[in-house]
């Protein structure tokens, strides 16, 4: 392997390590998000435990892992491919050495990497992930759903690299949430507050509660 490509993996790994959440949780909030809520250290958890301000500050900063990485051929002058290089960073966002191994989902780190490599495939994916977010209200099935249908689609751009690399990032993407899948069959599935799931969950409970008061 070229020494320059070793540096990069290693610096991608690294930069991807970096654990966000925890790191905004305890300096500005005095928490450790790990320790609430679902205990992930990613992005909805974030959302959940500290609220909307730090949710967002810790997407973007998953989301510039993954970019810092998928720009490391073009700083070091190396002719490779980028997403190649920027699974370093996802694999270090889904298992940090700086967090014992344990990271999260690697959804935000991914769609980083994708803003570099195909800045179009990249708004395809945000516009399949939000439309999904909305209609179902639950980030479980927007990643899921979302990885499956933009596996699919990436067949449209006759890109073998990146149809590989997003096959192999919804299966992952299913083994992380294998968990959220029971709750999902449930019912009992986590939703954000907002969009059609979450004001249909809502009615259901304002009826059920009103059914008992009679």
């Amino acid at each position: 392997m070229d020494l320059k490509i070793f540096i990069m993996i290693v610096i991608g790994y690294l930069l991807g390590s970096i654990p966000s959440g925890v790191w905004i949780g305890k300096l500005f909030y005095g928490k450790d998000i790990r320790d609430y809520g679902s205990g992930n250290m990613g992005t909805t958890n974030t959302f959940r435990v500290l609220g909307k301000k730090a949710g967002i500050i810790v997407l973007l900063m998953d989301m510039l892992k993954g970019t810092l990485t998928a720009l490391l051929p073009l700083f070091f002058g190396v002719q490779v491919n980028a997403l190649l290089i920027g699974l370093s960073a996802i694999i270090g966002h889904a298992f940090p050495i700086f967090a014992h191994f344990k990271g999260g989902k690697a959804v935000a780190t991914s769609v980083g990497v994708l803003l570099i490599y195909n800045p179009i495939f990249f708004c395809v994916v945000w516009a399949i992930f939000l439309t999904t977010l909305y209609v179902t209200s639950m980030v479980s099935v927007a990643s899921m759903l979302g990885f499956t249908l933009i596996t699919i689609i990436s067949l449209f751009f006759n890109d073998t690299v990146l149809t590989l690399v997003a096959l192999v990032l919804t299966i992952f993407v299913f083994y992380r949430h294998w968990g959220n899948i029971a709750r999902i069959k449930n019912g009992t599935e986590n939703m954000v507050h907002f969009g059609l799931g979450y004001k249909h969950r809502l009615k259901k409970e304002q009826a059920a509660q009103h059914e008992q008061k009679k």
